[in-house]
């Protein structure tokens, strides 16, 4: 009698349960890879935005331009040209020649940064608003002057800050954010030092944007203190014409 080869129940059975084991093994191991690559992305792009955003709030500060505007005139009055700045602890406004959206090619814009509450009242955010310069917008800004009591000039006082739908989020999750201004006063017996307030007629020498984050990860760029020096060495009393 002749005997034919062939496979029996057994054996397949076998065969198909290691395929099922070899094929469950790579997509385990795929599975795997794709989380940790998406991980890695994931911190890659953190990483990239906390970099941007500080290289943002840096370039708009450096590219600060001595404004000055009519605060709190009465209509056909002689106006009075003040520095256009206001420094507080969580509140910023200058005119600067950096845009968001052009960089150094756009136009001047007024920039308000300032510091709201975070998601679901967790930590802080810093926020900015870009708003187009023209003379009579600084000039509805500002709603008066008050009297620098180390030279005797004046500064600006301005209206509220606003979030707004066109707000832009620069820093998010962060533990605090503050902003103190370097000055230099005119009395030689005190020394130069940070001010967590502006109330100085002029501009700032430098201006600090100190952060922390609201949870702290090593594997993660962090964000970090900002200090930007101001190069400006016009005076607001002092009437600049072209000859």
């Amino acid at each position: 009698m002749r005997r034919e080869s062939g496979t029996t129940l057994i054996e397949v059975l076998i065969a198909v349960t290691l395929l099922s084991l070899l094929s469950v093994g790579m997509v385990t191991a795929m599975r795997v890879g794709l989380q940790a690559f998406s991980k890695t992305n994931n911190k890659l792009m953190d990483n990239r935005r906390v970099a941007g955003a500080q290289r943002v709030v840096q370039e708009e500060l450096e590219g600060m331009m001595p404004v000055v505007a009519a605060c709190g005139e009465a209509p056909g009055a002689t106006p009075a040209k003040t520095a256009f700045f206001e420094g507080q602890i969580q509140t910023m406004r200058l005119v600067s020649t950096f845009s968001l959206q052009q960089g150094w090619r756009g136009q001047p814009q007024i920039l308000e940064l300032f510091v709201i509450p975070g998601e679901d009242g967790r930590g802080v955010r810093l926020v900015v608003n870009e708003i187009p310069y023209t003379p009579d917008g600084t000039a509805r800004l500002c709603t008066g002057r008050a009297q620098d009591p180390q030279t005797g000039g004046t500064y600006a006082v301005f209206a509220p800050v606003q979030a707004g739908p066109n707000s832009f989020v620069l820093a998010d999750k962060l533990a605090y954010c503050r902003f103190s201004y370097f000055t230099i006063p005119v009395n030689s017996n005190l020394l130069p030092h940070w001010t967590p307030e502006w109330s100085i007629a002029g501009w700032p020498y430098a201006v600090r944007i100190e952060m922390a984050p609201l949870d702290p990860d090593p594997s993660r760029l962090q964000p970090i203190s900002v200090i930007a020096p101001m190069h400006i060495h016009r005076s607001p009393d002092i009437q600049y014409v072209d000859y």
